[in-house]
This record gives C-alpha cells, sequence and structure tokens, in this order.
C-alpha cells in the first residue's frame, strides 16, 4: 500500500509545508486542524462554531482518505481557554462520540491568533479481511 496526501489547500499547509493528512495503509493520521475556512483562513465565530468547523474539515480529509469518522482511534483536542473546554467537547462528543475513541483534551495557547480549538485525529480503517 502507498501513503497518499491529502491537502485542503489552506494557508497553513501552504506556510508549514504539511498535509492535512496521511494516509498509510489502514491508517489516517490528521494535522491539528483550525476552525477556518480552508479557502480564506477566516476563522468561525465562537468555540463551538470553529469546533463544528473544524470537524468538517477533519470528516472531509477522511472522507477523501478513505476512511470515516466512527474509524477515528484518537482524537487531541486543544483549547487555550479553559472556559469553552465544555462547549468544544460537547460538539466534539456528538460528531466522533460514537467512534468511542480515546481522547486527550489540553489547555494551551495555539499558533493561529483568534483560534479557540484545535482537533487532531488518527483512524484505523476496517482491515479488508474482516469484511467490514
Amino acid at each position: 500500500m502507498s501513503r497518499r496526501f491529502v491537502s485542503t489547500g489552506s494557508p497553513w499547509e501552504t506556510l508549514a509545508g504539511y498535509s492535512r493528512a496521511v494516509a498509510d495503509g489502514r491508517w489516517v493520521f490528521v494535522s491539528g486542524t483550525v476552525g477556518a475556512d480552508p479557502a480564506t483562513g477566516q476563522l468561525a465565530d465562537g468555540a463551538r462554531a470553529q469546533a463544528e468547523r473544524s470537524l468538517d474539515v477533519i470528516e472531509a480529509a477522511l472522507t477523501e482518505a478513505g476512511a470515516t469518522v466512527t474509524d477515528v482511534v484518537r482524537v487531541r483536542v486543544y483549547v487555550p481557554d479553559h472556559s469553552d473546554v465544555v462547549a468544544v467537547s460537547e460538539v466534539v462528543k456528538r460528531r466522533l462520540g460514537a467512534a468511542r475513541a480515546a481522547n486527550t483534551t489540553i489547555c494551551a495557547p495555539l499558533a493561529v491568533a483568534g483560534a479557540k480549538v484545535e482537533i487532531e485525529v488518527t483512524a484505523l480503517k476496517p482491515s479488508p479481511d474482516r469484511g467490514d
């Protein structure tokens, strides 16, 4: 199986020279994703809306890499403001909860000014010999 790269064309991917996602065999690694429109870099308003947009971008990258949100096995959530953790966690639970993935939430500053959340995921696509 070959390594495959997924890009959204975001300004941050261009600036830092990375891929939104890398698929290698059954594994898909999705880079940290803030709640911005990939084409414009415009952040959504508020932590909840940014979490939704971040997960929209992540879900699209997973789909392009041949995976789904139910294939997610690891989630890392970075939130600068502790008071936004509950709102962001509610979005993550609603959007990714069916996967029952391992999750770590870290309160820390983010590199993108105005970003209220950054989410990264790792997915493991089903084994073809299992028939799922």
